[in-house]
């Protein structure tokens, strides 16, 4: 099933002096349960492409669609996991789950309910009542996703979600919530500047063009022994020749 879908989306930027072409001629359908990577030149969009997505802002052409119908206002089956984890330093793990919940007016025994049940499924049963602080940097992105999880989106948008961590826990982090959104059967899109987190977390990589942006290529992710584990997909010759051919794509926008 089509969960979403771009028909030649362009997205343009006025001022009163001038006229800055973002995106042009964007068409993309990504199925349920997809796992989708972006990546692409700094400033060519990459961001933007997830805000037309969500409904935040809209397309100057072209549709966006979600499960068939043209998007035009913010929707509540989409999670967005930004770079920061934005947690409340005044709430324990508990409460700070709970945020989105109370935004959106859900049965708050119902969500407490599934907010502890995947705390505990993934690792954090044990720190509910710890503050944000007492955590690491890894623990509290993972915190951030169990908060967009508890509100039950069928998509979610994840902007350079590890961006802020050290290589070691991006490593870690990637491998776990890359695990918990299969498991939890989610549509994602990533976007990402690190092409080796792209490729090893994603089932399809997208590359994009320089400003103004379309999108370049489109990689499926294909390995002759199975799909393995984001740190695993390292270690297989296919991941060397994605990367390579990426990285060309990349390097060739940057120099023209």
């Amino acid at each position: 099933m089509t969960q979403i879908e771009l028909r030649d989306v362009s997205l343009h930027y006025f001022t009163p002096k001038e006229e800055t072409k973002a995106l042009q001629h964007i068409n993309l359908s990504i199925q349920e349960g997809e796992f989708i990577s972006i990546v692409g030149p700094s400033g060519c969009g990459k961001s933007t492409l997830l805000s037309l997505i969500s409904g935040m802002i809209k397309p100057t052409e072209g549709d966006v669609r979600l499960f068939g119908e043209k998007v035009k206002e913010p929707s509540k089956r989409i999670g967005y996991m930004l770079q920061h984890d934005h947690l409340f330093e005044w709430r324990d793990i508990l409460n700070n789950v709970l945020v989105g919940a109370e935004i959106r007016g859900m049965d708050r025994q119902e969500a407490k309910d599934r907010a502890l049940h995947l705390l505990h499924r993934y690792g954090l049963g044990e720190f509910v009542h710890h503050s944000p602080k007492q955590l690491s940097g890894g623990m509290r992105q993972r915190v951030a996703l169990i908060r967009t999880l508890v509100v039950k989106p069928e998509i979610l948008l994840l902007d350079e979600p590890f961006s802020a961590l050290d290589y070691q826990t991006r490593l870690n982090l990637s491998d776990e919530i890359s695990s918990i959104l299969r498991e939890q059967g989610k549509t994602a899109i990533l976007v990402t500047h690190d092409i080796s987190e792209a490729i090893s977390m994603a089932d399809r990589v997208i590359v994009m063009s320089r400003r103004p942006s379309t999108i370049q290529s489109d990689y499926r992710m294909e390995y002759s022994n199975g799909r393995p584990s984001p740190f695993c997909t390292r270690e297989t010759p296919e991941y060397h020749t994605y990367f390579n051919k990426i990285w060309r794509e990349l390097e060739e926008n940057v120099r023209t």
